[in-house]
């Protein structure tokens, strides 16, 4: 079977294109996370799953949840999901279509761990230096992981930046096994 990513990549592109034809990537985002938070609930997961219901019921209850909070290109889009039996692929179409919106908007998200929690200014600087060398606007995500030991790991994209202690320590490892 194929992956999930490349299953929901058609379907995030046609969204991404749709929103940006209409200007409503802002209203395609907060729609996408309502879609997303709905499917990945628990009960409509086994509500979803349950042979017993037809894609109908399951489509109802669904609806029933989003209220008016979705337009009528939201609920086509509930609909071909449930169709489809492709509504547990909703969170991959959220996430692609966000990197779209990001990537278009010129804005990056990198995320940045380090071993200790960093100063607000520790942030700024790390942001200043990856905006100045990705030549875009990032937006740092922050996590603490004290298994790196010292340093920090910048995740850009598919672009790492290690210069975590425990990076140094494997690279040095790795050349003296040679």
């Amino acid at each position: 079977m194929a992956e999930p990513v490349t299953i929901a990549r058609p379907y995030a592109a046609a969204i991404y294109r749709l929103a940006k034809v209409k200007g409503a990537l802002a209203h395609w985002s907060e729609m996408l996370a309502l879609i997303k938070a709905i499917a990945e609930d628990a009960q409509m997961c086994a509500l979803d799953d349950d042979p017993r219901v037809t894609r109908a019921q399951v489509e109802k209850v669904f609806l029933d949840v989003a209220g008016d909070r979705l337009d009528a290109a939201g609920v086509n889009l509930v609909r071909l999901l449930l169709e489809n039996r492709r509504l547990c692929l909703v969170p991959e179409i959220a996430r692609l279509f966000e990197e779209m919106r990001a990537q278009d908007e010129g804005v990056a998200e990198a995320q940045i761990i380090a071993a200790t929690a960093l100063t607000d200014d520790q942030i700024k600087m790390i942001v200043a230096r990856l905006e100045s060398r990705f030549k875009q606007k990032i937006v740092a995500k922050v996590d603490v992981d004290p298994e790196i030991i010292g340093g920090v790991k910048v995740i850009v994209g598919d672009t790492v930046i290690d210069a975590s202690v425990r990076g140094r320590l494997q690279e040095m490892a790795y050349t003296l096994k040679g």
